[in-house]
């Protein structure tokens, strides 16, 4: 199942007594200026959270898979996330003891 952007703000407005309007636009504000940062190439660290950069890519040839010819590709800049260390022990941890508890119920 997805979590969209929709639901996220559906939980924070139910959580917090905001419109769902008032939460929306803070939820917005929120991601554009992650984008903003990274395009100036600011590195954003949400401690307990993670870590936002951009790494860049070099350039070089590649080739196009119908034809086989090459084509050159420039240097890129790919946003790029690494999860702090208490987030992944969580996200590890639910779902590692809700596996053992699906795990267990499929073998009875």
């Amino acid at each position: 199942m997805n979590v969209t952007k929709a639901d996220i703000v559906d939980k924070i407005a139910g959580e917090t007594g905001l419109t769902k309007l008032e939460t929306k636009a803070v939820v917005d504000g929120f991601l554009l200026s992650i984008i903003d940062a990274l395009a100036d190439g600011k590195r954003i660290e949400l401690r307990g959270f993670g870590v936002f950069s951009v790494k860049s890519r070099k350039p070089r040839m590649a080739r196009n898979p119908r034809t086989g010819d090459p084509v050159p590709l420039e240097e890129r800049f790919i946003p790029s996330f690494k999860v702090s260390s208490e987030f992944q022990e969580k996200v590890h941890g639910k779902l590692r003891s809700g596996n053992q508890s699906s795990d267990a119920s499929q073998t009875d």
